[in-house]
């Protein structure tokens, strides 16, 4: 790994980069293709199903209060699209309401009020908020998501839509006010308390300039700053919530906050210098994101959509030693079939990246051409002549025998080039369904 993108990357960054560009150690050698006319190609083609097709969708989701969507890179076009429809039209269709991102939950609920009510500029919040890791969200297909859910709520006011945020990149001030907001209404004695303890954590400045700044400071430093934030979400944790009309409610809300600032904290505590430590911290984030989101659906009722990259939505790891488990194992293990995941895959085409081999690693286009024989994607593309959905626990038997095998398919996270962005994966173990793209196109940042 390259020390100045080490130096550069936030912690999120870093893990992204790191866990979504691994080839899983004891997996088979890839598989070969299967032959073009044999009975694996024409058991796909029987399986597959146009996007537009909602009946396939409809069958393949169920009764799932969560449903994953995944992509292959980070910033192409087609997959945030995709996402989109697939979206509305289960909020249209399945009774869906929330859409929720791997972004940060502070972050989420800024969207979240514009989306309910109209406050704020959505532009200006994409903007601001959307920086280093999480600058491959601000783009114009994400605009389109957000003033739609807007319009859908205007027109139906009695049945709103909402965004969250699962991750925990980064904790923002309104995360910080919104709990010390809370305690000065309901335990005043406490807020100096608050105040001191949430003094080194709260950020100030812009959102890229902290993040990148946060591993900057000593093991020592971070650890303090984790134990003291930590400190003040115990002592939420202890006051009791009082009995006028809506005050569980709203304690349940205000501890879920304070939870969120402190996973930030115990996050960075981490020592990623170390190979364990590193381990360690993909571990809690991808565990974390899965409560986070339990937590959401439990608390709201609402059925969701889970966006985020394959490597976090799938069923398995694509490399143990370094990412030890996914977000989508934890949702399966507290959704149990309530979680279903769609993975997302492409022949050829271009997505938007760091390019860690420029001064500075800045984002640009990247354009990759088809896959070669042996890649999964070599046969997905010979299955259909356009995007399909692939239910991968429909498919006869030859399928199922080919779709269990390791196969290397194009996982590319928020940096490119990077050693290992073709893991061996097997696609019937990871997800429950599969979107597949013959070609994609590079995202529209704003």
């Amino acid at each position: 790994m390259k020390r100045s993108l080490l130096r550069r990357l936030p912690l999120v960054g870093l893990l992204a980069a790191v866990c979504l560009a691994s080839t899983a150690p004891g997996a088979a050698a890839t598989a070969p293709p299967a032959p073009g006319s044999g009975p694996v190609l024409r058991e796909l083609a029987r399986s597959a199903s146009p996007l537009d097709d909602t009946r396939a969708l409809d069958r393949l989701v169920g009764r799932a209060e969560v449903v994953g969507i995944g992509e292959a890179t980070h910033s192409s076009g087609e997959f945030f699209t995709a996402k989109h429809r697939i979206f509305e039209h289960l909020v249209e269709e399945r009774g869906f309401t929330t859409f929720a991102l791997e972004a940060n939950w502070s972050t989420g609920l800024l969207v979240d009020r514009w989306v309910t009510t109209g406050e704020g500029d959505i532009e200006r919040i994409m903007r601001d908020e959307f920086q280093e890791s999480y600058r491959l969200w601000n783009t114009e297909e994400y605009l389109d998501l957000f003033r739609w859910m807007r319009r859908h709520n205007v027109e139906h006011p009695e049945r709103k839509v909402r965004f969250m945020g699962n991750d925990l990149g980064y904790a923002g001030p309104n995360l910080f006010d919104t709990v010390t907001a809370y305690v000065g209404r309901h335990h005043p004695g406490l807020l100096p308390r608050f105040r001191e303890l949430y003094r080194d954590s709260r950020p100030t400045g812009e959102v890229e300039a902290w993040m990148t700044g946060y591993l900057d400071k000593p093991l020592a430093e971070r650890r303090r700053m984790s134990e003291e934030v930590n400190l003040a979400l115990a002592l939420l944790e202890r006051q009791k919530p009082g009995t006028r009309a809506g005050a569980r409610e709203a304690h349940a809300w205000a501890v879920q906050h304070a939870r969120a600032v402190a996973q930030v904290g115990t996050e960075f505590a981490h020592d990623v210098a170390t190979p364990e430590g590193l381990a360690a911290a993909m571990l809690y984030r991808d565990r974390i994101m899965a409560e986070n989101t339990a937590w959401w659906q439990r608390r709201t009722g609402h059925r969701m959509v889970l966006s985020a990259h394959n490597g976090h939505v799938a069923y398995e790891t694509f490399k143990p030693d370094q990412y030890p488990r996914t977000q989508g194992a934890f949702l399966r293990d507290l959704l149990g079939r309530g979680y279903v995941t769609i993975g997302a895959s492409f022949g050829q085409g271009s997505f938007n990246a760091h390019d860690t081999g420029a001064p500075g690693e800045p984002l640009r286009v990247f354009t990759v051409g088809p896959q070669a024989p042996g890649g999964a994607a070599h046969t997905l593309d010979r299955v259909a002549g356009g995007p399909y959905l692939l239910d991968l626990r429909r498919t006869g038997p030859a399928a199922r025998a080919w779709l269990a095998e390791p196969r290397e398919v194009r996982h590319i996270g928020t940096a490119y080039p990077w050693p290992g962005t073709t893991p061996s994966v097997r696609l019937s173990a990871a997800y429950d369904g599969l979107i597949h793209f013959p070609v994609v196109t590079a995202a529209r940042l704003r």
